[in-house]
């Protein structure tokens, strides 16, 4: 099985080894899902201008990162220790601190609480989703997203075969559950938009059977994967069904 590590890291900071649990910045054959995660991260950057944040399993941490250029502070919470230490190391600035920690441990009052692609990890969602309650200011919200498996999982099966996700869920009872344990939820979907859009309609004409009979998938698609941006993405409120991904900006 072929590895893959992040290229081209600062000095001293040890790259990250792409596994499937968790995405990674600076992977080329990874580039579409670190776009499609960053989409949702520079979406909510714009929400938390002058507030204090938590990134709740942050993984690599160029989500917190980039949170802390409008964010008044960030946290980074991240338990592996190895993305902790690459976290601490590659993003420094006087606004972000990393805490090598469970998501429950986490207790420290914040404006806003960053919850994304990590809730179908975990056993008791519920749970989860009290405790990132229980943190928030009066008036705070928390941004919870998990892919959408009716788009996620293969045709005909009820989930996706990735073996780190115990829970997947479908646009409404993702928004029950949120509801659940929150007194106001607006859920957004995420979907291709600009060349992803039009790749996906090309599919649908029936692209898959010609780049092979032309001997153009591996040229196609090593050029093509490393060029998508997170501007190929788009999050709407309409079509819940159809999104890749549910983003639920819930309300304490």
């Amino acid at each position: 099985m072929t590895k893959y590590f992040q290229e081209n890291q600062p000095d001293g900071v040890p790259p990250l080894e792409l596994t499937g649990e968790r995405t990674l910045p600076d992977v080329p054959e990874e580039n579409y899902w670190y776009r499609r995660h960053l989409a949702v991260y520079e979406w909510i950057t714009k929400q938390v201008d002058g507030k204090r944040v938590v990134d709740l399993a942050c993984g690599e941490g160029y989500g917190t990162g980039l949170m802390a250029t409008t964010a008044k502070s960030v946290v980074g919470v991240e338990a592996n220790p190895e993305t902790f230490e690459h976290a601490r190391l590659r993003y420094v600035a006087d606004n972000i601190r990393f805490e090598r920690t469970l998501v429950e441990m986490f207790d420290e009052e914040v404006d806003a609480a960053v919850f994304l692609q990590t809730i179908e990890h975990v056993e008791d969602a519920g749970a989860i989703l009290d405790k990132i309650k229980s943190n928030l200011s009066p008036g705070g919200v928390a941004f919870v997203s998990t892919p959408n498996v009716l788009t996620l999982a293969p045709p005909g099966k009820d989930r996706s075969d990735n073996p780190f996700h115990l829970y997947e869920y479908r646009p409404d009872e993702y928004l029950e559950l949120c509801l659940d344990h929150f007194p106001k939820v607006e859920m957004y979907g995420l979907f291709h938009a600009r060349v992803l859009r039009a790749h996906e309609i090309a599919l649908k004409l029936g692209w898959d059977s010609v780049h092979p009979k032309l001997k153009l998938t591996k040229p196609f698609y090593d050029r093509f994967v490393p060029a998508i941006k997170s501007s190929d993405f788009a999050l709407k409120t309409t079509d819940l069904n159809g999104s890749l991904d549910l983003i639920a900006v819930c309300h304490a």
